[in-house]
């Protein structure tokens, strides 16, 4: 993250002049325009690697879900609206989102099974915020992707190693599994997934 613009605006106000056509990507914050910095390539390699991966897997098991390129996820009850680094979309149930034909917006649970955060210096917004208002929409499976090891050491350990933090909604809060080197990714979505932890980290040219 580069830069907060710290003039409050409405969802509403925020689709209307964002994104812009300079290729900046932003997001709201409780009505704060937050501009996001660029991503490391090490960032692209490990979400581009996760979006092939899932993308398969979806396919494979001809699910009717899709990757978006840019659509918005938007918390009940709050001014804010991410743009998540991962997220699937479940296409039969867009037609029930009031925002998504004109804003590709979602704020259905039934619209999101899984979301992805790739973790980079903003860190405290992805096991935080997000992870709070992620919970508040309801969806029922959230990936934190700390290839790096920069989050906070109540997160992941002390001392910090790279971790996944599988979030899974149950009775309406978030529960949290951990996956780190040889572990295999045990995701209530997609049950069969073939993927461990260490080959995530790899992508980016991390060790597990």
């Amino acid at each position: 993250m580069i830069q907060t613009l710290r003039k409050l605006v409405t969802f509403g106000e925020f689709v209307a002049k964002y994104p812009d056509n300079t290729g900046k990507r932003y997001e709201l914050h409780d009505g704060v325009i937050v501009e996001m910095s660029q991503p490391t390539g090490e960032h692209e390699e490990v979400v581009g690697f996760l979006a092939f991966e899932i993308t398969r897997e979806c396919i494979r098991l001809n699910l009717p879900y899709f990757i978006p390129k840019t659509a918005l996820v938007k918390p009940p009850e709050n001014e804010s609206a991410y743009s998540p680094d991962v997220l699937i979309l479940n296409r039969p149930n867009l037609v029930n989102e009031p925002l998504w034909k004109k804003e590709s917006t979602v704020n259905l649970a039934e619209s999101i099974p899984l979301v992805v955060e790739v973790v980079s210096s903003n860190w405290r917004d992805d096991y935080l915020k997000k992870a709070a208002d992620y919970e508040a929409v309801g969806i029922p499976e959230y990936w934190i992707v700390d290839y790096a090891a920069l989050g906070g050491r109540r997160f992941i350990g002390n001392p910090k190693q790279p971790t996944v933090s599988l979030y899974t909604l149950i009775e309406g809060e978030y529960q949290v599994s951990q996956f780190r080197g040889s572990d295999r990714i045990i995701s209530p979505t997609l049950p069969e997934l073939n993927l461990t932890a260490e080959q995530i980290f790899q992508a980016g040219g991390y060790p597990a």
